[in-house]
C-alpha cells in the first residue's frame, strides 16, 4: 500500500512538471496557465476582475472562453468525432494534452492515477452505455474512468474562483452526457 502511494505521488509529481504538489490556493501560475497553453503573465492578470470593478463580467467571460475553449474542443472532438472507436487509445499528442492540462485538475487526480498512467483511451461508460468517456489505463492494467468536466470545473475554480460558478452555469450543461457550449 505504501508503495502504491509513493508511486502515485511520483506520477503526480511528473505530471506537474517536477513541481511538488501545493495547496490549490497557492498553485503556481505556471501550472494553472498550462491548461490551454497560454503563456504565463503577471499575477494580476491571473483572474479577471470581480464584479463591481472596472472589468465587466462580459470581459471576464471572454477571457475564460479564450483560455479553455481549445482544450474543450479537443476533448469533444476526441469523444464525438469518430476519430477514436470504442476502446481506442489516444494519440501521443492528444494524450499529452489530456494528461498535462486536464487530469491534474480532477478533484481526485491522485486516486485516479493510482500506480501510474500507461495510456488514455475512449470507451463506453460501463453504467451509461450511450455515454463515451475518457479512461485512464494504469500501469497495472486497471482502467479508471474520469470526467473531463470535473477536471475543467477544478481548473476554473482554481484559476477564476470569483467567476467559475457563473461561467459553468452559463456555458457548460449536461445534456445527454455531452458538454454543450451555449451561444
Amino acid at each position: 500500500m505504501a508503495l502504491a502511494a509513493a508511486l502515485a505521488r511520483a506520477a503526480t509529481l511528473l505530471l506537474r512538471g517536477g513541481r511538488a504538489p501545493t495547496p490549490s490556493a497557492s498553485l503556481s501560475l505556471g501550472i494553472r496557465r498550462e491548461l490551454c497553453g497560454v503563456p504565463s503573465s503577471a499575477a494580476a492578470a491571473d483572474e479577471p476582475s470581480a464584479a463591481g470593478e472596472a472589468e465587466p463580467w462580459e470581459d471576464a467571460e471572454a477571457e475564460i472562453l479564450r483560455d479553455v475553449e481549445p482544450v474543450v474542443e479537443l476533448v469533444k472532438d476526441i469523444l464525438h468525432s469518430g476519430r477514436y472507436g470504442d476502446g481506442g487509445f489516444l494519440s501521443p499528442n492528444d494524450e499529452k494534452v489530456v494528461v498535462e492540462k486536464l487530469l491534474p485538475h480532477h478533484p481526485r487526480s491522485e486516486d485516479k492515477i493510482g500506480c501510474g498512467i500507461d495510456a488514455i483511451m475512449v470507451d463506453r461508460h460501463p453504467d451509461y452505455k450511450k455515454s463515451r468517456c475518457l479512461f485512464l489505463v494504469r500501469t497495472n492494467g486497471d482502467c479508471e474512468d474520469f470526467s473531463y468536466r470535473k477536471c475543467l470545473r477544478g481548473y476554473l475554480e482554481e484559476k477564476y474562483p470569483s467567476h467559475a460558478d457563473r461561467f459553468i452555469k452559463k456555458h457548460i450543461v449536461q445534456r445527454r452526457s455531452q458538454l454543450v457550449r451555449l451561444p
